[in-house]
């Protein structure tokens, strides 16, 4: 079983995935569509550039980062990305009838994967306890002492 911090790094990954597939199958509707497709200001491009750096960061923090300050790191980008996408792809559609076709229902599938990714990630980091940690350094003490290498 993998340890906390190469599953948070794994969910990260998944995560980093299914959102750039989104956003290629979006840029194919665009790029195929009859008509042009919208500018996007400079602070949407910034913004989105900032949301997409979030899961790429937290690959490697996730790996790097001290057991509090990975925990607390997970949590936090976990629910900046969960509320975003949710908002993102569940509310603001409902608001203002911008349902994105004929692209909405892959939005909608691939944002409800995101979703559960994330919130998964906040799980994990919230319920991870120190004792995980303890065990699995002190494992790695024991086989380095006794001569035992992992291959």
């Amino acid at each position: 079983m993998p340890d906390t911090k190469e599953r948070l790094s794994l969910l990260w990954i998944f995560a980093l995935l299914n959102y750039l597939y989104a956003d290629v199958l979006a840029l194919f509707a665009f790029v195929g569509s009859p008509n042009s497709a919208p500018r996007l200001p400079q602070w949407a491009l910034l913004g989105s550039a900032v949301l997409m750096e979030i899961p790429i960061a937290m690959i490697l923090a996730s790996r790097l980062l001290p057991f509090r300050s990975n925990r607390l790191a997970n949590i936090i980008a976990g629910i900046v990305l969960t509320l975003t996408n949710g908002f993102l792809t569940f509310v603001l559609p409902l608001t203002n009838g911008d349902f994105r076709e004929p692209i909405f229902p892959a939005y909608v599938f691939f944002g409800t994967i995101e979703t559960l990714c994330t919130s998964v990630i906040i799980w994990q980091a919230w319920t991870w306890s120190g004792v995980e940690r303890a065990f699995s350094s002190e494992r790695v003490a024991r086989q380095s002492g006794a001569g035992i290498t992992s291959s």
